[in-house]
């Protein structure tokens, strides 16, 4: 039976101390005295002046000559481009067409098709730079004259319509027949056009079915009504207009108009005749022309997208009739660039027709100028190295959406979609950062200092951490930027290298020979060095290849000294000054210690300066560490917590088992290097060790166990502990009937006195122990987050639809050819094939994307939920009677002092049932099949554009539309209807003439 009696687990945290703090601590290395002019705080007003001069009006005034002038170079910045809506053509700002200079390749002119992959219409720097936000209510006809083909038609008009709208932008979709209701219930009014709306929407609309009969009053009123109501919800107040899908009508809905929208005209009606039919479409025409709106026919699949985005030329009309005030930059969203830019954003600016007759001036928007700014280009602003590991750059833009943040990293490339990571998003969300983005949106400035939850880099582990949030608006933009940094990178080291006592105290000679000790010929004797692959110089050749990048940068030195103006100084002397430490720390200390009696496979250090030795040499090869200290979860999580974290290498139940005996299994321990210069506190390193899983187990279980107690005098007391002794609590002796474990702050398994769970060191606890751990996440000793990465990668979801082609064809017999019916039916079939090709005549000229059936087994993005586990602020040892109905066990629960390790006790489970939550930390798919209306219907905040031009005056909107489409001739007609009736025909009647 296990005592109850608070176990004494000091020997264990005091011998870890003793024995490896020796090894570690070289703090001493760091601990001269800089000159307080050494310490530099970073410089946030520097950030915004650099932000300001990529993000403000002025850059893309002025960026223009740049990208003519860089288009050559091998790095351009920024790439100017002017799309015209009449070809499709890029062009830069010379007025040639643009080739493919920005993204590295050459070739002819590039068509909006061939450079974005489809219309250049449906690109938002169009949308967004040819119109003002929109106020849409798209509302359907699902009579039942509205089936089949036709209905087909509709679904993909609408969803093409709900494509041509930007998060600036709110919508509603309603069907009607008799009666009008929302396609989606839960959204009463308007909603924003976000992608997650409109994936909604298109799932409902995909659902419709057609019944009923026709009553344009009903749909009519139905989107009046959600227009003109003023329920307080956000809009974007500006360019109110009435979408109708439609395949024709009789009714006028005269009443209508004239209760809610004559003789003002606020709101704008387009129609939509849907399909092949041969209803009168003038009621059509009529209600367009009756409403500053427009009509517009769908006949075919390939009519679809120029005749939903045409309406953007009606809503041009008044910015164009504006003039040069209407012509705003406008920012649009991230997105991947199609050229290989990776992330960009573009600043756009309409371009306006205004050549005028003897009666009119032109109200066309010709097209859009523009500018993309590379994301990375922005990045290349900020002075990231200086921030520290934890320390980052964030903006987002008034509807809460990040333009730069360390998280922001689509896992798919999708050119289709706009990149739309809210802020609250990509941290853990809490209501002071809700506080914190409100204020951006609000292009207020401010500064905060919170305690938040820090997610790692490997997503296992949750930090309670202390941070400090500064925010500032760019002028001049509609982005807010952001500083996050921990109270131990609010200043930073900057190496000057000309200081004698540097120079004699670390022997930094201003030669290659500082950089000796990273050649491979050293490690042998010196240990492996990994270098991040930063961009210490310009003409720095990057490689993911540790070994070359080691070769580049060592004959990049031959050529250029660390004072290069080519050269990032501060980079370059901290890695200098880094080297030199790391070296004194291999030859006084490494180098002098017997690894193996410690029960160390290796000791490492790493540092802000970007270097990471391991030792010894042999070490390196079982190193799977990230080479760039910023970008591995040990440092960064280092940084944020005292003492020692314990990380044990990461396994799931589907990862092939661990075998100890011949595999060797190392715990990385990894603790901060502290120091304080001229009062500052500053964290420039973490150095650790890797131990001998088999060697630290023996040494685990003589430790938690009670051979040595502590007597009044303080003095150790040798026991006599065995099966017979009484020992109760003994994890050596014991080990049958007791189960002993080291448990990681994220619930993670480092250590067990079973043998047989050896091949389990790594894995979540509740795979090993599901009812153990349950127990101590239910007495508290544990919190859980659940965290959503909405940038992750799933698998395709297999079709249970796929496409097959006929085995056989039909061959008619003499009968059948002789028989006027067989005609009646292959002239049917002909014709048929006719409508075919009629509906995808419009192809010829806008090409369409197709996806066989059954064929997509690409990854998709999706939205993944993961729960992280992390420790409560229970210190104290506790004793947990653990009840499961048939059978009961004691468990003894402790923190270790001055680590992130838990010691658990426990007796074996004389039952293999009990009723409890088996806890899961892996990351699944995020399914919300039944949300709720409230989760559905909620919006953060946010702020539209506050510039509308949805009226003008002088507006001419006799141009209404009357309808078009290509009338093949009767010549065509029957030329065609021959050839596709000639092969069924061919096979009996030539014999017969033969």
């Amino acid at each position: 039976m296990l005592s109850t009696e608070e176990h004494h687990v000091t020997p264990w945290s005091s011998m870890f101390v003793t024995v490896i703090v020796p090894m570690l601590l070289f703090s001493a290395c760091w601990s001269l005295t800089f000159p307080p002019s050494s310490l530099k705080a970073p410089v946030s007003c520097c950030l915004a002046t650099c932000a300001h001069a990529v993000l403000s009006g002025g850059a893309v005034a002025g960026s223009a000559m740049m990208c003519q002038k860089g288009f050559r170079r091998v790095r351009p910045r920024l790439c100017l481009k002017l799309g015209f809506r009449a070809t499709s053509v890029l062009r830069d700002s010379s007025g040639t067409e643009v080739r493919g200079h920005c993204a590295g390749w050459s070739g002819g002119a590039v068509l909006a098709s061939e450079v974005m992959g489809w219309g250049l219409w449906e690109q938002q720097q169009y949308i967004q730079g040819a119109s003002s936000p929109k106020d849409m209510i798209i509302i359907v006809d699902v009579s039942g004259s509205v089936s089949g083909l036709t209905l087909k038609l509709m679904k993909s008009s609408v969803i093409q319509m709900l494509d041509t709208l930007s998060d600036d932008d709110y919508v509603n979709v309603a069907r009607f027949n008799e009666k009008a209701d929302a396609v989606v219930p839960c959204f009463k009014t308007l909603v924003q056009a976000t992608m997650r709306n409109k994936k909604i929407f298109k799932e409902s609309i995909m659902n419709m079915q057609a019944k009923g009969t026709t009553d344009y009053k009903s749909g009519f009123q139905f989107a009046f009504e959600q227009l003109l109501n003023d329920t307080g919800a956000p809009r974007a107040g500006c360019n109110k207009m009435i979408m109708m899908f439609t395949d024709g009508g009789e009714d006028r809905a005269q009443d209508i108009f004239e209760k809610y929208n004559w003789p003002n005209k606020t709101i704008r009606v387009f129609t939509f005749s849907v399909g092949q039919h041969n209803y009168d479409v003038t009621p059509l025409q009529w209600i367009a022309c009756a409403n500053k709106g427009f009509y517009y026919e769908i006949p075919s699949i390939g009519a679809i997208r120029i005749n939903t985005q045409e309406y953007l030329d009606v809503l041009g009309r008044p910015m164009v009739l504006a003039g040069p005030k209407a012509k705003l930059v406008q920012w649009t969203n991230v997105y991947q660039d199609a050229l290989g830019l990776g992330l960009v954003i573009t600043g756009t600016m309409p371009v306006f027709n205004l050549t005028a007759d003897a009666n009119s001036q032109t109200q066309l928007v010709l097209g859009v100028m523009g500018v993309d700014v590379a994301i990375n280009e922005i990045k290349r602003k900020t002075p990231t190295y200086r921030l520290g590991a934890n320390g980052y750059t964030y903006a987002i833009d008034k509807n809460g959406y990040l333009l730069l943040h360390p998280n922001l990293q689509p896992k798919i490339i999708n050119f289709r979609e706009p990149v739309t990571l809210d802020f609250l998003d990509a941290e853990l969300e809490d209501s002071k950062k809700e506080e914190i983005r409100r204020d951006m949106i609000d292009g207020k400035s401010g500064q905060r200092k919170i305690t938040t939850l820090i997610k790692s880099v490997d997503e296992r582990y949750i930090d309670e951490a202390i941070r400090t949030y500064t925010w500032t608006p760019v002028e001049g933009t509609d982005y807010s930027l952001g500083l996050v940094l921990p109270t131990y990178s609010e200043n930073h080291i900057k190496a000057n290298l000309s200081d004698q006592i540097l120079q004699v105290q670390y022997n930094l000679p201003l030669s290659v020979a500082d950089f000796e000790s990273l050649l491979p010929n050293s490690f042998e004797s010196e240990g492996h060095v990994f270098i991040a692959p930063r961009e210490y110089c310009n003409e720095l050749e990057l490689s993911n290849n540790n070994t070359d990048f080691l070769l580049n940068f060592i004959a990049l030195m031959e050529k250029v000294t660390p004072d290069s103006k080519q050269c990032d100084n501060l980079l370059l002397h901290n890695l200098i000054l880094d080297t030199g430490i790391i070296r004194q720390l291999v030859e006084k200390v490494w180098k002098t210690k017997d690894l193996n009696t410690y029960g160390f496979l290796a000791v490492f250090a790493a540092t802000d300066g970007g270097i990471t030795r391991v030792f010894p040499n042999k070490a390196a090869e079982t190193w799977e560490e990230d080479p760039e200290p910023f970008n591995a979860s040990y440092y960064r999580r280092s940084l944020d917590n005292k003492g020692y974290i314990f990380r044990a290498p990461y396994r799931t139940l589907n990862d092939e088992l661990l075998n100890p005996e011949n595999d060797t299994i190392g715990i990385l321990v990894s603790t901060a290097v502290e120091i304080t210069v001229g009062g500052k506190t500053i964290k420039p390193a973490v150095v650790g060790v890797k131990l001998d899983l088999e060697a630290w187990v023996d040494k685990f279980k003589i430790l938690a166990s009670n051979q040595t107690s502590p007597t009044s005098d303080n003095r150790q007391v040798q026991q006599t502990c065995g099966p017979t002794s009484g020992c109760e609590m003994d994890c050596d002796a014991n080990s049958e009937d007791l189960l002993c474990y080291l448990v990681d702050d994220g619930g993670f398994l480092i250590m067990s006195n079973q043998k047989d769970y050896w091949n389990k060191i790594g894995m979540f606890f509740s795979e090993v122990d599901p009812y153990l751990m349950h127990a101590l996440y239910n007495n508290s000793f544990y919190n859980r987050k659940q965290s959503f990465d909405y940038q992750s990668v799933c698998d395709p979801v297999p079709s249970s639809n796929t496409g097959a082609a006929p085995r056989g064809v039909f061959v008619p017999t003499i009968a059948d050819f002789v028989n006027l019916a067989w005609w009646t039916s292959a002239a049917a079939w002909s014709l048929f094939q006719q409508l075919l090709c009629g509906m995808a005549y419009h192809s010829w000229f806008v090409t369409d994307e197709v996806e066989a059936e059954g064929m997509d087994s690409r990854e998709t993005s999706c939205v993944t939920i993961q729960t992280q586990f992390y420790f409560t602020n229970i210190n104290s040892s506790y004793d947990i009677l653990q009840d499961c109905g048939n059978c009961s066990r004691l468990i003894h629960a402790k923190r270790l002092n001055n680590t992130n390790l838990l010691f658990v006790v426990a007796e074996k489970m004389p039952c293999n049932t009990c009723e409890v939550e088996k806890l899961s930390q892996a990351e699944t798919e995020f399914k919300d099949d039944n949300p709720s209306c409230e989760d559905m219907s909620a919006a953060r905040y946010r702020k539209g554009p506050t510039v509308c031009y949805d009226y003008n005056l002088a507006e001419n909107t006799s141009d209404c539309g009357r309808g078009h489409s290509f009338r093949p001739s009767f010549q065509t007609l029957l030329t065609i209807q021959l050839i596709l009736l000639y092969p069924i025909a061919s096979t009996h009647i030539l014999p017969l003439l033969l």
